[in-house]
């Protein structure tokens, strides 16, 4: 059976497999900054959650480890702030191609005149409590096209919802109920993250109730380009996540939220052990232009580029496969102003290395439009840098 790359669906009709290769898009797969998962687990565990130390195995640190026991005190850290999201709305059902056929329409001949029937459609999703007068992110494609939300939270009362902003490019939104003093889970710097990191998934898969699950981080900066024009610098990890868990969050061992659970590679449509998650950052930098603005603005440089090979990198006589190559130069735009050019490799933005091309795209996205920027390259082998101003992207 062909491998398929979807994003957790909020309802059956739109659980639509796209056959792809088992191989991912992006250069994000080598394995970055691998830490033993035993040890960073055991940090923030309360003692009553974990045996005595072990005497052998040295760690990262050059310590010996203490194997964890329960991640009962994390769970019951950060339950209360996940909540279940119901959806629904009217959808119209298409009228049946054939009966627009001579041939059928002889032996039915009313069915041409028929109306298509509707019919309301229901879906389930899970969502996070980021601030304590009700405000809840969640995906973008847990809330598409809705016109009825409700939320449940972990003590059993429901809330009617309305979406405050939504933003299909990240797959992010963010909801809205009456209510205050709610538990919420605090935000992770996702760049600190490491491969290998431990972290519990939460959620509500499949609609059978609250339902935690765990793994590791066991990839970074991953790009599955599902969608064209979307945003996407996702955290992968093996820890379960089904349909019903879309929107719920990815916690470390802290019970801090490192990311939003979203999509999955399943041949089957159910959890395999390779999920996705938009990482905390990009999260928070969306959802704080959404609660205070309702849209999102996102910087633009003016430049399309692509990824650098090692082929390239021998051709250009790189001394790392890294950066983003310049395909083209808009005209009139800051990057123009800025003097780059065709083939010029990106290597810094803002003084942080540029790895490929997707990390440049995003990191531009999520920068002000009318920042001042500095713009590391190279050409013909020598180091260069560029000021410029960036624009804005229209429509995402």
């Amino acid at each position: 059976m062909p491998e398929t790359r979807s994003v957790l669906p909020r309802r059956a009709s739109h659980w639509v497999a796209i056959v792809a290769a088992i191989t991912l898009f992006g250069g994000g797969f080598a394995a970055r900054d691998i830490v033993d998962a035993q040890s960073r687990a055991a940090t923030g565990v309360s003692a009553s959650a974990a045996t005595a130390a072990t005497k052998g195995g040295p760690c990262g640190n050059g310590q010996a480890t203490a194997p964890v026991a329960s991640y009962a005190d994390i769970v019951a850290k950060v339950a209360p702030a996940v909540v279940t999201i119901h959806t629904s709305q009217r959808v119209r059902a298409a009228a049946s191609p054939m009966m627009d056929e001579p041939f059928f329409q002889q032996f039915f001949p009313e069915a041409r005149r028929e109306q298509p029937r509707s019919y309301r459609e229901q879906a389930l999703g899970s969502g996070v409590i980021v601030r304590s007068d009700g405000y809840i992110l969640t995906n973008d494609h847990v809330v598409d096209g809705a016109d009825s939300i409700t939320v449940d939270l972990g003590d059993r009362r429901s809330f009617p919802a309305r979406v405050v902003g939504s933003d299909k490019p990240s797959d992010l939104a963010v909801l809205k109920i009456d209510a205050k003093g709610l538990a919420t889970i605090p935000l992770a710097n996702s760049d600190q993250v490491r491969v290998g990191d431990v972290v519990l998934a939460v959620g509500d898969p499949l609609g059978v109730g609250r339902t935690v699950t765990m793994g590791i981080i066991s990839a970074k900066g991953r790009a599955t380009s599902l969608g064209d024009g979307s945003y996407e610098d996702f955290l992968q990890t093996d820890a379960p996540i089904n349909r019903g868990n879309s929107g719920g969050p990815l916690v470390n061992t802290q019970g801090e939220l490192v990311g939003i659970n979203s999509q999955i590679i399943s041949p089957s449509g159910g959890s395999i052990g390779i999920g996705f998650a938009i990482p905390s950052n990009m999260a928070q930098n969306v959802m704080t232009q959404l609660i205070d603005t309702g849209s999102v603005r996102r910087g633009q440089l003016g430049v399309t580029v692509q990824g650098v090979t090692a082929d390239v990198a021998a051709k250009l006589g790189l001394a790392k496969v890294e950066g983003a190559l310049v395909d083209s130069v808009t005209a009139g735009s800051p990057a123009e102003q800025a003097g780059l050019q065709k083939g010029d490799v990106i290597t810094t933005f803002q003084g942080a290395a540029v790895g490929d091309s997707n990390s440049l795209r995003n990191e531009v996205a999520s920068t002000k439009p009318g920042t001042d920027v500095t713009i590391g390259f190279l050409r013909n082998g020598k180091a260069r840098t560029a000021k410029a101003t960036l624009g804005e992207i229209k429509n995402g």
